[in-house]
C-alpha cells in the first residue's frame, strides 16, 4: 500500500466532507418529520437512516477504491461491494419514495369516517399498487446485484439463447403464483373489495383486513383472521355489504299465532326506534311487514337501517330481544302453537274406548 500524505489528506477530507453532510442530511429530515403538516411518513428520517449510511458508505469504498492508498489486488472487491451497496440503499430510497407518494395521494382521505367507500377505495387502490411497484423494485435489484459479478453475467450470456425454453418452463411451473399476483393486480384495478370492506366468505361473517399482492387478510366477526389467496375473490362467489356504500339494512325475523295484532308490535318497533336514533338506528328506513305464512303461523319482517354493518349487527339484536319481550309481556297467547283437530266421531270413539277400559280394570 501506498502511504502518499496527498492521497490520505484527499481521503481524509473527502470522508469528512461525507460523513458531515449525512448529519446534515438526518437532522434535517428528522426537523421536517416533526412538522404535522408534511407529507414525510411517520418516523421517515429513522426509516432513511440506513439506507442513507448505506449510500455514502458506498460513496467511501468507491472513493478508497479509486485512490492509490490500497493495493489493486483489493481494488475490484472494495468496489464492487460499493456497487451493490449502492444498489441497497437506491432500492431502499425508491420503495421509500413510493411509500412518500402513496402518502401524499390518500393524506386527504379519512378512512376512519361513517361513509369512508371512496377512501376505502383509494386506500385499497394504492396500498396494491405500492405493493406490485416494490415487488418490480426488489426484482430489478436483485437482478442488477447479480448481474455485477462478472461470473454470473457470464452464465447469463450464454444462457440468453436458450431463454424461450426456460420462460416457457418457469411459467408452467409458476402459473399458481403469477395467477395470483396477476389477481391481486386485477384486485387493484377492478376492486370487487376494498379495505375495511365487510364479506362473507366461506361461511363466516368479517371484514378485509389487509389485501397484498397474493393473499387477503378478512378479520372475522371473534378476531380470527382468515387467510385466502387474491384468486379466491376473482373465481368464487362471496358476499360484499359495503360494495356500493357503508350504510345497510338490517332484517329481524319474529314468529307468532295467527291471531296475533300487527299493528300494536308496529308501534313498538316505531318507539324501540326512536329510542335508539343516532346510535344504532340511523333514521333512514323501518318497516314491518307480514312476509309469509304457513301451517304454524305467521312471519313478521322488521327492516331498519343503520350506517355500517357492525353497527346495524347491534340494532338488530336489540330490537329482536325487545320484540319477543313485548310479546311474552302483553300477547303470550299469541305465540307460535302446534294445532291438531279433532273430529265428533273421534271423540266418541275415544271416550267408549276409554269406557270399555276402565269397566274391563272393574
Amino acid at each position: 500500500m501506498n502511504f502518499d500524505t496527498e492521497t490520505i489528506l484527499y481521503l481524509g477530507i473527502t470522508l469528512g466532507a461525507l460523513i458531515a453532510v449525512y448529519a446534515v442530511a438526518f437532522f434535517i429530515l428528522k426537523k421536517v418529520g416533526k412538522n404535522p403538516k408534511n407529507i414525510l411518513p411517520d418516523n421517515f428520517a429513522h426509516r432513511i437512516k440506513l439506507p442513507l449510511l448505506f449510500f455514502f458508505i458506498s460513496i467511501a469504498t468507491r472513493v478508497v477504491a479509486a485512490s492509490k492508498i490500497i493495493s489493486d489486488e483489493y481494488q475490484n472487491p472494495i468496489s464492487h461491494i460499493g456497487t451493490v451497496l449502492l444498489i441497497i440503499s437506491v432500492t431502499w430510497f425508491l420503495i421509500l419514495f413510493v411509500a412518500l407518494v402513496k402518502k401524499g395521494l390518500i393524506r386527504k382521505y379519512d378512512i376512519t369516517a361513517a361513509d369512508n367507500l371512496n377512501a376505502r377505495r383509494v386506500y385499497t387502490q394504492f396500498s396494491i399498487l405500492e405493493r406490485v411497484a416494490n415487488f418490480i423494485i426488489v426484482i430489478f435489484a436483485v437482478g442488477a446485484v447479480l448481474m455485477s459479478f462478472d461470473s454470473i453475467r457470464s452464465i447469463g450470456a450464454s444462457l440468453f439463447a436458450s431463454a424461450g425454453v426456460a420462460g416457457i418452463i418457469i411459467g408452467f411451473s409458476a402459473q399458481k403464483a403469477l395467477g395470483t399476483v396477476l389477481a391481486g393486480m386485477q384486485i387493484a384495478i377492478t376492486q370487487p373489495i376494498r379495505l375495511d370492506d365487510v364479506v362473507i366468505v366461506e361461511g363466516e361473517w368479517g371484514w378485509i383486513e389487509d389485501i397484498f399482492l397474493t393473499y387477503v387478510v378478512v378479520r372475522i366477526w371473534d378476531k380470527r383472521r382468515l387467510i385466502l389467496p387474491t384468486t379466491y375473490f376473482i373465481d368464487k362467489p362471496f358476499q360484499n355489504w359495503t360494495r356500493k356504500s357503508a350504510d345497510i339494512m338490517g332484517t329481524v325475523f319474529i314468529y307468532v299465532d295467527f291471531k296475533f295484532p300487527v299493528e300494536p308490535l308496529r308501534e313498538e318497533l316505531d318507539r324501540l326506534l326512536e329510542s335508539v336514533k343516532g346510535d344504532l338506528w340511523d333514521g333512514q328506513g323501518k318497516v314491518l311487514q307480514v312476509t309469509n305464512a304457513s301451517e304454524k303461523g305467521i312471519e313478521l319482517r322488521a327492516l331498519m337501517t343503520s350506517k355500517s354493518s357492525p353497527i346495524n349487527w347491534d340494532l338488530r339484536v336489540f330490537i329482536r330481544e325487545k320484540l319477543i319481550l313485548f310479546i311474552q309481556q302483553y300477547y303470550p297467547q299469541h305465540l307460535p302453537k302446534t294445532r291438531i283437530e279433532m273430529h265428533e266421531e273421534q271423540h266418541l270413539k275415544k271416550d267408549n274406548n276409554t269406557d270399555e277400559q276402565n269397566n274391563g280394570t272393574t
